[in-house]
């Protein structure tokens, strides 16, 4: 699940690309997330001192989305959030069709769903799901040997019911090890900074 750091970038980054907004306010922030405002603060301090944000005495400004997402991608621990992982004998589009209606799709899928676009064939299919429902999964798509071409990542609690944003989908994919992750990003980056 992302740390409560995450999710505040998350959102930051979430409000600047879908409403260029770009001022904040810590209370705000930790209202909203239900957090300390020492947690939004320590979140904020790498920033600052990159030059991604500009503290002033009641309110923030973001100055630079791009570092702020390349500095949350390279901070990310996506691995961990693997909940399930298994392989299901089919096509992507299939496997896609045949996911439960709580799955919330990141990566490759989200990028396609989002975009109506694919910039490289791709053969996994990553999502978010809560703990909770993860049995549902773990039924419709049983634990088999071989390459997993199904990962499942804890959902937190923030997270949209039905999609996730550019910025999530991006970081995801900086942290995929595939050739064709770096075809997505790209033209991911292209949408967002161009």
């Amino acid at each position: 699940m992302l740390s409560k750091k995450e999710i505040v970038y998350r959102y930051l980054l979430d409000q600047y690309f879908e409403k260029k907004q770009f001022k904040f306010t810590q209370s705000e922030l930790a209202k909203l997330f239900h957090i300390s405002l020492s947690t939004v603060n320590n979140a904020l301090k790498p920033l600052r001192a990159m030059g991604a944000v500009e503290v002033k005495s009641r309110s923030f400004n973001m100055l630079d989305a791009k570092k702020l997402i390349l500095y949350w991608a390279t901070v990310r621990k996506f691995e961990k959030d693997i909940i399930y992982a298994t392989r299901y004998e089919d096509s992507v589009s299939e496997i896609e069709k045949l996911m439960t209606s709580n799955a919330v799709f990141t990566a490759y899928s989200a990028y396609r769903f989002t975009y109506k676009d694919a910039p490289a064939d791709y053969s996994e299919v990553y999502i978010y799901i809560s703990k909770e429902e993860l049995s549902e999964i773990k039924e419709r798509f049983q634990a088999r040997n071989g390459p997993p071409n199904i990962f499942v990542l804890e959902k937190d609690p923030f997270i949209r019911k039905n999609k996730v944003l550019s910025s999530q989908i991006f970081v995801d994919l900086w942290n995929i090890r595939t050739w064709y992750a770096k075809e997505y990003l790209d033209a991911i980056e292209k949408r967002l900074f161009l």
